[in-house]
């Protein structure tokens, strides 16, 4: 299901904002850029002061996904699509952050990184 040292496949949204409705708004749509991408989803470490002061925090998040031919911006979303056990399946996260390796685009070691965040409220319930 997954590639080696992967412990998820991951979708990829991109918004796009479309003709305006009747009253001048625009509607926003959603569409998969890619599906079921091999990836490694990791959380990151978050700032203790905060959590214990009760704020909202931002959870971060970091993948590392492959093929790193792939054409994604910040701002597009990802899903975890499987496996369905994951602790995140179903949930999405926005791409704040893009760093490609430094492989050739021809070497198949290549890997593209991101950094993704999703807000959540500390002690929430309880």
């Amino acid at each position: 299901m997954t590639a080696a040292g992967r412990n998820c496949l991951l979708s990829v949204w991109r918004w796009k904002f479309l003709v305006d409705d009747s009253v001048g708004g625009a509607v926003p749509t959603g569409t998969y850029v890619y599906r079921d991408l091999p990836a490694l989803l990791m959380e990151n470490e978050e700032e203790q002061l905060l959590l214990q002061q009760g704020l909202e925090t931002q959870k971060t998040f970091s993948a590392n996904i492959v093929p790193h031919w792939l054409i994604i911006n910040e701002r597009d979303e990802i899903e975890v699509v499987a496996p369905t056990d994951h602790p995140y399946y179903g949930k999405r996260f926005r791409i704040t952050n893009i760093r490609f390796s430094t492989h050739n685009r021809r070497d198949p070691r290549g890997y593209i990184l991101l950094s993704l965040s999703r807000s959540v409220r500390a002690h929430g319930q309880q």
